[in-house]
């Protein structure tokens, strides 16, 4: 029994400790929170905020709110959430890659300030999020929840998969935690049971079910692919940058199911 207590106690301490790190939700003050472990969960985390956008999105349904307010709504407390973190490296990521010279774009991507194809991703990625959640009117919830886990697994696929380009930085300690594929197994069998509970839920939505798993792992494993491809590996702004564009374009395919 004491072990068991110790096992859930060290589970919420480190769900703890990846809430505090990816997103600005206010949590008490705890000294045995360890940050080294927080990409194993990002996950988790990212359901969690799909949790609290999905509350919010049906409370703003409840009292009327029209679709179209609703979404702009939800995606702007969806970057205050994460206090714009993984939008941040988007934006410098679009920046550095907007460079001819190879070797400039590190560089590029560490400038705090923001260029104008950072701006115009930045821009790309909101109206990309708004405009699909519009069209999207059923399981909103559910979706929104994928969305974020999705985006996060393919953060871990990045980790897991490709060399980590500088010596420092925060995602540093990101590289040292996933050392393996058997590293994304918790993350992908909590988003086969999201997927699942679609289905549970209602019989007649298997198609969309298998279509979540289909286009969340495609486009995760994709979009790690792609800037790894274009750099030649990753950074901490590409690992925000995967997470946004799985989103995105995840709410995109969606759309069509």
């Amino acid at each position: 029994m004491l072990e068991q207590h110790q096992w859930w106690k060290n589970l919420l301490l480190k769900i703890s400790a990846g809430i505090i790190f990816y997103t600005i939700i206010p949590l008490p003050y705890l000294n045995e929170l360890d940050f080294r472990g927080v990409a194993r969960l990002a996950s988790t985390v990212g359901l969690i905020i799909g949790i609290i956008l999905g509350l919010l999105d049906t409370g703003m349904n409840y009292v009327g709110i029209p679709v179209l307010t609703r979404s702009a709504l939800v995606v702007i407390i969806w970057i205050a959430i994460t206090g714009g973190l993984h939008l941040d490296g988007a934006m410098d990521t679009a920046d550095g890659l907007a460079v001819g010279d190879q070797d400039r774009r590190l560089e590029v991507m560490v400038d705090s300030a923001t260029g104008a194809f950072g701006a115009m991703a930045a821009i790309a990625l909101v109206l990309l999020k708004i405009t699909a959640l519009t069209d999207i009117s059923d399981n909103r919830w559910l979706v929104l929840m994928a969305a974020c886990g999705w985006g996060r697994w393919g953060q871990q696929v990045a980790i897991a998969r490709y060399p980590y380009l500088k010596p420092t930085g925060k995602g540093a300690f990101h590289k040292q935690a996933i050392r393996s594929y058997k590293d994304l197994l918790p993350g992908l069998l909590l988003l086969l049971g999201l997927s699942g509970l679609v289905w549970l839920m209602d019989k007649q939505q298997l198609f969309l079910a298998i279509g979540m798993i289909v286009a969340g792992s495609a486009i995760a494993t994709f979009t790690a692919a792609w800037f790894n491809y274009k750099l030649g590996g990753h950074t901490g702004d590409t690992y925000g940058a995967v997470v946004e564009w799985t989103e995105a374009l995840f709410l995109c395919i969606l759309t069509a199911f």
